[in-house]
């Protein structure tokens, strides 16, 4: 089991930028991947960034060159940057902790973010 925390969200004009956080209760290192997600009503959630226990890092197409997933190991948080947002990243974003043994995920409770002017 593990507990995420997710922080960061907010309203933002179009442009802008914000940084979101996603606290662990235990270490990140224990997971083969964490991912960053989005959703928005009446929609699947679909995944936005992912680093894996290796450090490799993976983005949705709609979201590379502007948004960064990064990691720190000692704080067992990971970070999600991002830059030039639209309104087409309007959406609740939640943080995602994945085992590949017996496949099992952890979601934190997300966080909104409002892309608007």
């Amino acid at each position: 089991q593990v507990q995420l925390v997710e922080s960061g969200g907010g309203l933002v004009q179009p442009g802008g930028s914000l940084r979101l956080s996603c606290a662990a209760s235990r270490s990140i290192l224990s997971f083969n991947a964490m991912d960053w997600y989005r959703q928005v009503p009446g929609k699947q959630r679909e995944l936005v960034a992912s680093i894996s226990s290796g450090g490799g890092t993976n983005y949705a197409d709609s979201v590379k060159g502007r948004f960064t997933i990064s990691r720190d190991n000692a704080q067992n948080t990971v970070y999600l940057q991002m830059n030039s947002l639209k309104p087409d990243d309007t959406a609740v974003y939640y943080c995602n902790a994945h085992l590949n043994w017996g496949n099992q995920n952890y979601w934190g409770q997300g966080t909104q973010v409002t892309v608007s002017s």
